[in-house]
């Protein structure tokens, strides 16, 4: 399968270079590329992976860019300079799954493409400390089982995983789950994936950065 991706870069010299990084590589195609995110979308509607520089000269923001890329149904990655931290925090909370450094070598940048395409969340120091340096985010109030819940799912392990290491029935890890959500929820940090899951733990320092 070729990964369809698309950028979003207003600066021409840096989005032909990463245009060809990416058609240099098996099993990638950029298919939409455009100094913004609504460009972006008229070109192709069928994006899975968007590269999303977050400083435009448009205007728009990251948080309203990605929401827009994420509800045409393609994984946001911010694709940034990393100094402006408010920047990353706005995309992550909007949705973005992780963050690319412009400066990062190529195999850096197609791993983390092939990554988002997997549904994983790209991070690294950057993204993490952007995350961890946000003082707006809200405390969802776990309990101290549902925390421990959330770690080890956050971090990869199944239901059943979880419930066999915790010594619970499957039943009550996921209502701990479902818990979890929607205490989230309630506190505007919504979780409804996996992926969101590891997002707010990250952010609350139940798990590292990966």
């Amino acid at each position: 399968m070729t990964i369809r991706i698309g950028i979003v870069e207003d600066h021409p010299a840096m989005m032909l270079g990463t245009v060809a990084i990416v058609n240099a590589q098996s099993g990638m195609r950029v298919v939409a590329a455009a100094g913004s995110a609504r460009e972006v979308l008229a070109q192709s509607q069928n994006l899975q992976v968007v590269l999303l520089d977050l400083a435009l000269g448009d205007g728009s923001t990251p948080a309203a860019n990605t929401r827009r890329l994420t509800e045409a149904g393609a994984r946001v990655l911010a694709y940034t300079s990393g100094d402006r931290p408010q920047l990353v925090r706005e995309a992550a909370q909007a949705g973005a799954v992780g963050m690319i450094r412009k400066t990062e070598p190529v195999k850096a940048i197609v791993d983390g493409i092939r990554a988002a395409f997997r549904g994983e969340v790209v991070v690294g120091a950057d993204w993490a400390a952007a995350l961890e340096g946000d003082r707006l985010l809200v405390d969802a109030r776990l309990t101290a089982r549902e925390a421990e819940v959330l770690a080890l799912y956050a971090s990869g392990a199944t239901a059943d995983q979880v419930a066999e290491m915790l010594f619970l029935s499957r039943e009550t890890v996921t209502e701990h789950i479902s818990n979890i959500r929607k205490k989230y929820l309630a506190v505007d940090r919504q979780a409804p994936t996996k992926v969101d899951l590891f997002r707010r733990a990250v952010e609350d320092g139940l798990v590292e950065a990966r």
